[in-house]
């Protein structure tokens, strides 16, 4: 798409507004700068194809809404006069995003380019956390980040272990949380305008899509168009991208691989069913192939991939088998979706680590075609993928209409 040549279009071919031009070529400036940092004028008049005087209009339009900045090269042998660069604004306005697992809450400001400003990492509890409970965590988190920041918040994005109903953002189910039909954003709404006096959009995503959506923007997903996420934590999911567009499903349902039975004799998982796939390969199936009774935390799964990497007999043999299994779930997948690169995140990240060719023998062995290979990597943000998600669902709005910032108080 071309910059002067705004979504949709108007009706029977019609010239599009100039007022829709503007916003969509603002919005195209805010993206290139939200995903590569700062660039020069120069930089951004080659990428939108329009002139330098109509990019720095646009600039100037970003700039007074608080979004960007421009600042002077110094420094350095130039050849006449140098071209401003354009970057983030320093005090520009942010979101919160939040991560939810099983175990613990975790929450950042983020600011447009992926800037960390504060983060904050609280357990839920024992036992299975009531949504309220949960809620309450979030908002005092939000809360929080709010008053620790003099900028303006624009949005909550929340990335949940469980399916996300497209339209109501209700989680729909959610095993590992015990959850089911729990209308998340509205509670979490309600919370938060009590807390801050004002009303904040909340958005709610599945944890594995909304790491792919992280890793797409400006991580190890950039160069592809079809590209699988899998998340292995207490549960598993994917985040699937075929042909540049994130697979949803009907309802936000797709990428539910995790509870695909691989063995119907296999253990009893949290959905009710028997050899779910997360029960062979996730955080609970590692502990106990490496003999740990102990809860799926982060540091009971470090523990167990710690040992491994010191040589523990015992807790290698427990990667390499879950890396046995997570082969053969790469080989279906390889068959269903034939990415080009699948992305290894959580502890599935260090199963790679440790014990790659596990992997990619059984991987070959289950491929349809084994000489087409798929490109297995880490998540350029580490655990960090589904709460950089997160922030990216919050700021799509602002990303697609950059205007919207003006309403902000």
């Amino acid at each position: 798409m071309s910059a002067l040549e705004p979504p949709g279009g108007a009706p029977g071919g019609s010239a599009a507004r100039p007022d829709a031009i503007r916003r969509h070529n603002l919005a195209l400036i805010l993206g290139h700068i939200h995903r590569d940092g700062a660039l020069t004028r120069a930089e951004l008049t080659s990428r939108l194809g329009v002139s330098r005087s109509t990019v720095g209009a646009l600039v100037a339009d970003l700039t007074s809404l608080g979004l960007v900045e421009e600042s002077v090269p110094t420094g350095g042998a130039r050849v006449g006069r140098p071209s401003h660069v354009v970057g983030p604004h320093s005090a520009g306005p942010f979101v919160v995003g939040v991560d939810v697992d099983v175990t613990h809450v975790t929450s950042a400001g983020i600011g447009i380019g992926g800037e960390v400003l504060g983060r904050s990492t609280v357990p839920i509890g024992p036992g299975r956390p009531r949504p309220e409970r949960v809620v309450d965590l979030v908002a005092d988190a939000v809360a929080a980040l709010v008053a620790g920041c003099a900028r303006p918040v624009l949005a909550v994005g929340v990335s949940v272990p469980g399916t996300v109903d497209r339209r109501t953002r209700a989680v729909g189910v959610a095993p590992n949380l015990e959850w089911r039909d729990v209308p998340l954003r509205d509670l979490l709404s309600e919370r938060l305008g009590k807390r801050l006096g004002s009303v904040l959009p909340v958005w709610i995503g599945n944890d594995a899509d909304l790491s792919v959506l992280a890793e797409l923007s400006r991580g190890n997903a950039r160069d592809c168009r079809d590209v699988v996420y899998l998340i292995g934590r207490t549960g598993v999911g994917a985040g699937v991208v075929v042909n540049g567009a994130p697979l949803m499903g009907r309802d936000g349902r797709a990428g539910e691989v995790g509870h695909n039975v691989v063995d119907t004799n296999g253990p009893e998982c949290h959905c009710g069913k028997r050899g779910c796939l997360e029960t062979f390969i996730g955080d609970q199936a590692l502990l106990a192939l490496a003999g740990r009774d102990v809860p799926p935390t982060e540091a009971n799964v470090e523990a167990v991939l710690a040992d491994a990497r010191a040589g523990d007999e015992r807790a290698l043999s427990a990667v390499r088998t879950v890396a046995a299994w997570l082969g053969q779930a790469l080989g279906n997948l390889a068959n269903t979706l034939d990415p080009q690169r699948v992305i290894l995140g959580g502890s599935l990240s260090a199963v790679l680590e440790l014990a790659r060719p596990d992997i990619e023998r059984a991987l070959e062995h289950y491929a349809f075609d084994p000489h087409h290979p798929v490109e297995l990597t880490l998540p350029r943000f580490g655990a960090d993928s589904a709460l950089l998600g997160a922030a990216e669902l919050a700021f799509s709005e602002v990303l697609e209409d950059p205007y919207l910032a003006a309403t902000v108080p």
